[in-house]
């Protein structure tokens, strides 16, 4: 009988279940954090559907995920002793994912208060961990997520309960997050509190800015060296933005980290939720965004940020191109957001265009003591300082008047304006297709750059077309 070929989300562990070659696999896993669509959080187990799960768990493997993120919650497993009926609904789970070629990284102790019972924790801890000790399709397990690390009790919980787990599954490599409010500082006060009790890795949850994410994940591989970071969580809702924002938003976040070596970025999550889907005991429920941060929607349809994911598992670049350079894009897949909308909206249309069907249009525009009113955009790749950067456009204008340019602006870690520098002016009048062009040199202390398209004090019609931005 033929022996079956390791699949590679495995192979790393599927030898020997050892603390270093689980480690290892972890900080280069393709994780995707995962939830039904119609039953989030600890619904995932009240209402367990095993075909659902089998079916969204393939749909992860196509797009490249090697490992899923599972929540374990006490309040629905049973506490301080796991109900017999929710170990084997884990047990299934496990099952199904590896089923689908994934492992699977546990996290424990989710909507939980009650650090009071450090007893009772690593007993349920224990209890629920055990069986998986050397089971290689189990990667790793997170003790808290979310951990608030300036609370005193949590701290004081936390630092009993890690050596009485780290005993019961010795192999299994042991981390905390923080929340994305948290962010670096958090790790460090992690690192700092359990310096006698260690763990084996930091996750850091990422929700900031995602043109600044290089500086901010530099920052929290210092805040937790000597410790390796995953980034266990990140991502943009599309309940505000658009789904093309939400791409560009995960492609500037996975290339941030490929530059910075960390090779393990969590998106959260598969889908989106369906109305009802989240329990309503949960601030979340509340939280309109929560919704909405699906790679698919909750019909399955695929977002464009599932082809971002899928690029950045297989290895290839994430470029530009994915950035509506030339306003081909609908509305909804347009990462292009709007500055000083209310002097002057650009609009997408079809009355002119330098090459393709669509360009980017501004009439009858005003200005504001903030500026000019704009469209702008942000690179794939991070801005670091020294770095020199060229930006193109193609503009025509229509019994043009004002101020019409291209612009690129800097901005520090802390989202302060640096400067900028303009291309030439959109002539007045009426006028071809000309090329805009701006060349600068990246400031000292620049995290960011955008490149706005503007148009201002305009009586007429101005359209912008072709951009590069490298």
């Amino acid at each position: 009988m033929k022996t079956p070929a390791k699949t590679p989300a495995t192979a790393a562990v599927r030898e020997t279940p050892s603390l270093a070659t689980r480690l290892d696999a972890v900080t280069v896993a393709k994780t995707i954090n995962y939830y039904p669509s119609n039953a989030g959080w600890s619904a995932m187990w009240t209402s367990f559907d095993a075909a659902r799960i089998e079916a969204d768990l393939a749909k992860a493997k196509a797009l490249g995920a090697g490992t899923v993120r599972v929540i374990v919650f006490p309040t629905a497993f049973g506490y301080p002793t796991p109900k017999a009926d929710y170990a084997a609904k884990l047990a299934k789970f496990v099952s199904i994912a590896a089923g689908q070629g994934l492992t699977v990284k546990f996290t424990l102790f989710d909507w939980w208060t009650g650090y009071t019972d450090a007893t009772g924790s690593a007993k349920w801890a224990k209890a629920v961990l055990t069986p998986y000790a050397d089971d290689p399709r189990v990667l790793s397990v997170e003790v808290q997520n979310e951990f608030d690390p300036t609370d005193a009790k949590a701290v004081a919980w936390v630092k009993q309960i890690v050596p009485s787990i780290r005993a019961a599954v010795p192999t299994m490599p042991l981390t905390l997050s923080v929340s994305g409010t948290t962010g670096s500082s958090g790790l460090t006060r992690i690192r700092t509190a359990l310096a006698a009790t260690p763990l084996d890795y930091l996750d850091f949850h990422f929700y900031g800015n995602s043109e600044r994410a290089l500086t901010e994940i530099k920052k929290a591989q210092e805040a937790a060296a000597p410790f390796p970071i995953v980034i266990g969580e990140t991502g943009l809702s599309t309940a505000a933005g658009t789904e093309g924002e939400q791409a560009a938003y995960l492609a500037r976040v996975f290339q941030a980290a490929r530059t910075a070596g960390v090779g393990s970025v969590a998106p959260w999550t598969l889908t989106d939720f369906s109305t009802g889907a989240i329990p309503a005991n949960s601030a979340v429920s509340k939280i309109p965004a929560q919704y909405k941060y699906g790679l698919y929607r909750a019909d399955g349809a695929a977002k464009a940020a599932a082809a971002v994911v899928q690029t950045y598992w297989s290895g290839q670049p994430l470029t530009n191109t994915l950035l509506d350079l030339g306003f081909e894009a609908t509305p909804g897949n347009s990462p292009w957001r709007p500055y000083l909308a209310s002097e002057g909206a650009a609009v997408r249309s079809s009355d002119a265009a330098h090459t393709g069907s669509w360009s980017a249009k501004f009439s009858g525009t005003t200005r504001a003591d903030g500026g000019l009113p704009s469209i702008r955009i942000a690179p794939v790749a991070p801005v670091r300082p020294g770095q020199t950067w060229r930006a193109e456009a193609w503009a025509k204008g229509q019994n043009a008047t004002g101020t019409s340019e291209i612009a690129l602006s800097w901005f520090d870690a802390n989202d302060r304006w640096l400067g900028q520098t303009s291309s030439k002016r959109v002539a007045a009048g009426t006028t071809g297709w000309t090329k805009l062009t701006v060349t600068a040199t990246a400031p000292a202390g620049a995290a960011s750059v955008q490149l706005h398209l503007k148009s201002g004090d305009n009586r007429g019609s101005v359209w912008f077309d072709d951009v590069t931005l490298s």
